[in-house]
């Protein structure tokens, strides 16, 4: 298997400047105003590489420098049970999760995986610093698969209550460790905390949004549906917490527009929250660039609440220029809500219709495609991508034997950030 790393440079979006990547830029070079970057990539024609495996497919557009065991790709097909019992002549599910039958073999069930993979790739082989990761759980359970099956120091920084989501097919290599924020904190807590490991000597920040490569690792799912469809969808259907999916997936669109072979429209970004917690929901109906003011403790109240606890990001990256607000006004898209009872329902259907289980945060998007078409929202013979983000939990329950990561240390908020620091030093 031969492989050259890919050739592409990096643009600010506020301003249009471009810069090489040096290895691991974030932000812009002396820009000061909020912007995301994007990769240009030099292949503005898109080729699926069937030589490279998983997800490394769509290695053309895909800031990475070498190929990392154990990836798998989503899987994109077209809907019937689904389709008939909400009337749409044109839906396509594209599914990241454990379904070996229809070609999804992604262990950690979640689409995260896609992300892991290629923000792995972007790091050069050579680098010694230890990766820092926050995540809610699916993001951290997709990191640590990839980096203990390739041997890559990583700090993952996960909320106490949310260990429940720390679970693997096979066990985690010792170069993964896991540190947490005590009982009753959240993923903004977990983000905090691995801020300061992040700005420890021989440690660096994995960078969330940010990062090119976890944008682009997230757009093959849009690459998987195009591919496969053979055009560029009229809608996008996904359930978001800091929304980084939903902008990946308008920048894949992008891209297609360039290259000029799949059509000439953007997809209509129909994103989803968990009722009750709709921070993006609120700053997007009130017309707002800027989140709206949030109250700390009603923020955890609701966080409680929701029962697809991934969705629960306080600090999106919605303002700045290229967020989210920027591409739900270039798609003319929208922010839908789905209670938890609407979630679970949509996730029953999910399984009678097409065969397998859910995550709730898929089963809330799911939700809102189905009181879209109820509700004339959407043009029923249209084509319309549903974004299963997570799935085949439970089957991969029942197909293997599952092992939990066990944190090395807990740490409760407000603790000196000294403290913290020589802790976490002390496991590498």
């Amino acid at each position: 298997m031969s492989f050259q790393e890919t050739r592409y440079f990096l643009q600010s979006v506020r301003t249009g400047r471009t810069f090489p990547d040096t290895g691991w830029l974030l932000d812009a070079p002396e820009e000061t105003e909020p912007s995301l970057v994007r990769a240009v990539y030099e292949n503005r024609q898109f080729e699926v590489r069937d030589d490279l495996p998983g997800l490394y497919r769509y290695a053309n557009w895909l800031p990475i420098n070498r190929i990392l065991q154990g990836s798998s790709a989503p899987v994109t097909f077209r809907s019937e049970g689904l389709a008939r019992k909400l009337n749409l002549s044109d839906l396509w599910i594209t599914f990241s999760g454990w379904w070996p039958e229809k070609g999804a073999t992604m262990t950690t069930c979640s689409f995260k995986e896609t992300e892991a993979y290629s923000v792995c790739g972007r790091m050069t082989a050579s680098n010694q610093k230890v990766l820092v990761v926050a995540s809610a759980g699916n993001t951290a359970r997709a990191f640590a698969r990839v980096c203990s099956d390739n041997q890559i120091p990583l700090l993952l920084c996960v909320p106490e209550d949310n260990l429940n989501a720390l679970w693997f097919d096979t066990p985690i290599h010792d170069c993964v460790k896991l540190v947490c924020t005590s009982k009753g904190s959240d993923y903004f807590d977990a983000i905090h905390l691995s801020n300061i490991a992040a700005s420890i000597d021989g440690f660096m920040a994995e960078g969330g949004a940010k990062n090119v490569a976890r944008r682009d690792g997230m757009g093959t799912t849009v690459l998987s549906a195009v591919t496969t469809i053979g055009h560029i969808p009229d809608y996008y259907f996904q359930a978001i917490g800091s929304g980084t999916g939903a902008i990946a997936a308008w920048e894949a669109n992008l891209r297609f527009l360039s290259d000029g072979r799949f059509g000439t429209n953007k997809m209509k970004l129909m994103v989803s929250q968990n009722s009750p917690f709709i921070p993006i929901h609120d700053a997007w109906k009130a017309g707002s660039r800027a989140m709206l003011p949030m109250d700390e403790f009603e923020a955890r109240k609701k966080v409680e609440e929701i029962d697809a606890k991934v969705l629960s990001n306080r600090k999106p990256p919605y303002p700045p220029a290229g967020g989210l607000f920027d591409a739900l006004t270039d798609t003319g898209g929208d922010v839908l809500l789905s209670t938890n009872e609407e979630a679970r329902e949509a996730a029953r259907s999910f399984i009678e219709t097409e065969g397998i289980d859910i995550h709730p945060a898929a089963a809330v998007a799911t939700a809102t495609l189905m009181k879209a078409s109820i509700e004339g929202k959407i043009d029923r013979n249209k084509t319309i991508m549903l974004n299963i983000t997570g799935g085949g939990e439970n089957r991969i329950n029942h197909d293997k034997q599952l092992t939990y990561l066990k944190p090395v240390k807990v740490f409760t908020p407000g603790l000196d950030e000294s403290i913290i620091k020589e802790e976490i030093q002390a496991l590498f």
